[in-house]
């Protein structure tokens, strides 16, 4: 027999106490190396799987998407939503003009507002520092902690914070205004970190900052949100590896939310313009494998950046379609727009799923905001969680949506 074949078989094997156990890395790493034509059977392994922990529901989240500032101190060599002060396109927004796009969002049925951001640009960007100096603020955390604030007084949104590093104080200061927060992780590999790598000139990308992070959301116990992006140059067993990371935590603490799959895309104008995309079986391999790793985890991948094929990462055992917004593009990547929502439905549907409106924040997570502080006391948060979640735990639903 030859190693290809042996390989294979492994990997077959792997598959038969998949719906027993979670799989191991060797088992893993076996799968993302099997040749596409064990791809069918990978798939029913994932999808058996999923029936298995999940509900024949795909969620999604109906959002806004706030560009806070696009201004940020890292270069990551695939990202075209990063600018540097003066630069075409370079924007912070101002209080009005986040609340102006929440009050649209608003009455189109959204209930997420997503904060993204680039990475403490006030560290690098004088320019940054008299911005904030005029609106009123110290650092852009702060600002960052104004407008989610503000969102959830002035609108029923309920606001998602994007904001990279941050220190155990920071989130928990941010955990008074959010349900929830994101960081994605992206990688464990320090290689992409070299000169002429994904991350090269890219400090915060830097996993360790990153896993400190996310294990000091767990010990907060904030519902959180992260995910590996692929094909930016980590091995497969890399892969396998952050994902291991993912779930390590998530056993620690309880806090995963979901786990995002993202697959790169090339944008012209970067250094990673012309690297290669993963391809729909690359994609579907990762998600299954991701699956088998995780049953009862939440496992997302974005649809826009599959489309026109994206109802077929349902195949691979996913159970959530992310944010996807009626109203503003994806700013991370504005090449790839989200598909209507009566569309997504349709091929949800088609798939033999129902797809519900979530909020931020997962229906399993939602009831840590149901306790009071008191009997005489309700906090913000709480009040608005409470507000917008019905008795499941999902969005409630809405004569927009």
């Amino acid at each position: 027999m030859n190693s290809s074949s042996a390989t294979a078989e492994s990997a077959i094997a792997a598959l038969e106490n998949a719906a027993a156990e979670p799989i191991s890395r060797e088992a893993a790493c076996l799968l993302l190396r099997a040749d596409n034509a064990d791809l069918p059977a990978l798939l029913s392994a994932a999808q058996a799987v999923r029936a298995k922990f999940k509900a024949p529901v795909i969620t999604y989240s109906r959002k806004v998407f706030l560009p806070l500032t696009n201004l940020c101190r890292d270069y990551c060599g695939y990202c075209t939503f990063r600018r540097d002060p003066g630069e075409a396109g370079a924007h912070t927004m101002t209080p009005d003009e986040v609340m102006e796009v929440v009050r649209a969002g608003e009455r189109m049925g959204c209930t997420e507002a997503l904060f993204s951001l680039g990475d403490k640009p006030e560290l690098l960007f004088p320019e940054m520092r008299e911005t904030l100096r005029r609106f009123g603020y110290k650092s852009t955390l702060h600002y960052l902690e104004a407008m989610c604030e503000m969102v959830l007084r002035e609108s029923s949104l309920l606001p998602h914070p994007n904001p990279g590093l941050m220190s155990a104080e920071w989130l928990e200061r941010l955990s008074r205004v959010s349900p929830s927060m994101g960081l994605m992780l992206e990688t464990t590999s320090a290689r992409l970190l070299a000169k002429g790598a994904a991350h090269d000139n890219a400090p915060d990308k830097d996993p360790a900052k990153r896993l400190r992070v996310i294990e000091d959301a767990g010990r907060q116990k904030i519902p959180f949100t992260t995910g590996i992006l692929i094909g930016i140059g980590e091995t497969l067993e890399e892969r396998v590896d952050a994902l291991i990371a993912i779930r390590d935590l998530h056993e620690k603490y309880g806090h995963i939310q979901e786990v995002i799959v993202q697959n790169f895309r090339a944008k012209s104008g970067t250094p990673m313009a012309h690297w290669p995309e993963p391809d729909c079986e690359d994609m579907l391999r990762t998600l299954s494998v991701a699956r088998l790793m995780m049953p009862a985890m939440n496992i997302q991948a974005p649809p826009n950046l599959s489309d026109p094929h994206y109802a077929d990462l349902l195949d691979g055992g996913i159970n959530d379609w992310g944010g996807v917004s009626p109203l503003t593009p994806d700013f991370i990547n504005p090449e790839k727009p989200w598909p209507h929502l009566n569309d997504l439905r349709q091929r949800t549907e088609a798939k033999g799923f129902e797809m519900r409106q979530r909020l931020p924040v997962y229906p399993e997570f939602t009831g840590q905001f149901s306790t009071h502080f008191s009997e005489s006391y309700e906090s913000l948060l709480q009040q608005s969680v409470r507000s917008a979640a019905d008795a499941e735990g999902y969005a409630r639903k809405t004569r927009a949506a």
